[in-house]
């Protein structure tokens, strides 16, 4: 689900009492970040895929070298341009 900015803004209350669902949030069509809600319980199955996700995730960095420090800069780096 994706809402803009100003609609997130003015419903908060109803995104963090009753959304089940992660809500990319938008500015002007780009998506500039995401509400996940931290009320549901999550399943046994979405832990696991979770677990299975950061398993690969560490997997990719091992095998490249990167340490979670330089993945993240990268990262941040990637997003300053992408800004500009």
């Amino acid at each position: 689900m994706k809402v803009g900015m100003r609609e997130f803004r003015d419903k908060l209350a109803t995104y963090l009492l009753e959304s089940e669902s992660p809500v990319a949030i938008t500015r002007h069509g780009d998506t500039v970040g995401y509400f996940i809600p931290a009320r549901r319980k999550r399943s046994d199955t979405d832990k696991e895929a979770l677990r299975e996700a950061s398993t690969r995730w560490q997997e990719v960095l091992d095998a490249e070298g990167i340490s979670e420090d330089e993945a993240v800069t990268g990262f941040n780096r990637w997003r300053t341009r992408q800004k500009r």
